[in-house]
C-alpha cells in the first residue's frame, strides 16, 4: 500500500514530466531523483515552521557543494487545496515569515534579507534560496501543480549554472518552452539583480505597486 508521500510523489512526476513542464531543469531533477518532497499539515503553523526548517536543515547538510547536480527540496501542504492566488501568496508569506522568525541562523551575507533590494533572498539556515510557490489554481500552467508547494533550490546552484556558461542558454530554452505552452513567457520572470526575485515567489502578476509582506526583523 503506497504512503501519502509516495503518491503525492507521483502525482508530481506526472506533473513534470508527462505534462513536458518547460522548466527543463526540473525535469532533469525528477528524471534523476534528485529531489526531496515532505507534506506538511497545513500553512502557517508554528509547528509546520519548525518541521519545515529542520527538514530544510537536513536538505541542506546532504547537499554536495561538489556536484554540479541540482538538488531540490518541495514541501508540500496537501489539504491547502483549494486557495485563490492571493490566498495562496498571502499563506506562502506568512509561512516565510515564521520560518524566518524560528531561525536562529543569522541571514546569508551573499543576499540582501529587504524584499524590496534587487539582491534579495530568502534565507534559512544561513543560505540563501530561491523559492517557487506553486498550487492548483495558478494562472499559469507552470506553476499549476497539483497540490500546494514551496520548492526550495539553493541560490548556489544557479551561481554554479553561471560558472559553467550554461546558466543564459538555460534560462533562454526554459523561456521558450514556456512562451510556447503558455502563450506568453511569464511577465514576473527575471533575473536575479535585475528586481527583487520575492515578486516571483507566490506566481501571482502583481503590479509596480506591490509591497511584500514580508518583514526581515519579524515584526
Amino acid at each position: 500500500m503506497e504512503t501519502t508521500t509516495e503518491y503525492i510523489e507521483k502525482d508530481f512526476k506526472r506533473f513534470i514530466l508527462k505534462n513536458n513542464h518547460p522548466c527543463v531543469m526540473a525535469q532533469t531533477v525528477f528524471k534523476q531523483d534528485n529531489f526531496e518532497i515532505k507534506n506538511y499539515d497545513n500553512f502557517t503553523q508554528r509547528g509546520t515552521a519548525r518541521k519545515l526548517l529542520k527538514d530544510l536543515g537536513k536538505y541542506i547538510k546532504n547537499y554536495d557543494e561538489t556536484s554540479n547536480e541540482f538538488l531540490t527540496f518541495i514541501a508540500v501542504f496537501e489539504n491547502e487545496k483549494e486557495l485563490s492566488e492571493i490566498q495562496f501568496e498571502k499563506l506562502l508569506w506568512m509561512q516565510l515569515q515564521m520560518l524566518s522568525y524560528l531561525d536562529e541562523t543569522s541571514w546569508d551575507r551573499s543576499v540582501s534579507s529587504n524584499p524590496e533590494d534587487s539582491n534579495f533572498s530568502f534565507s534559512v539556515h544561513g543560505r540563501a534560496f530561491y523559492i517557487v510557490g506553486m498550487h492548483p489554481e495558478s494562472t499559469r500552467k507552470a506553476r499549476r501543480s497539483p497540490y500546494p508547494c514551496m520548492v526550495f533550490n539553493l541560490h548556489g546552484q544557479f551561481e554554479k549554472l553561471r560558472e559553467m556558461n550554461v546558466y543564459r542558454n538555460l534560462r533562454d530554452r526554459i523561456r521558450r518552452r514556456d512562451k510556447q505552452q503558455n502563450g506568453s513567457v511569464n511577465p514576473m520572470l527575471a533575473d536575479f539583480g535585475e528586481v527583487s526575485e520575492a515578486r516571483q515567489y507566490s506566481g501571482r502578476m502583481v503590479g509596480d505597486n506591490w509591497e511584500c509582506p514580508f518583514n526581515p526583523d519579524g515584526t
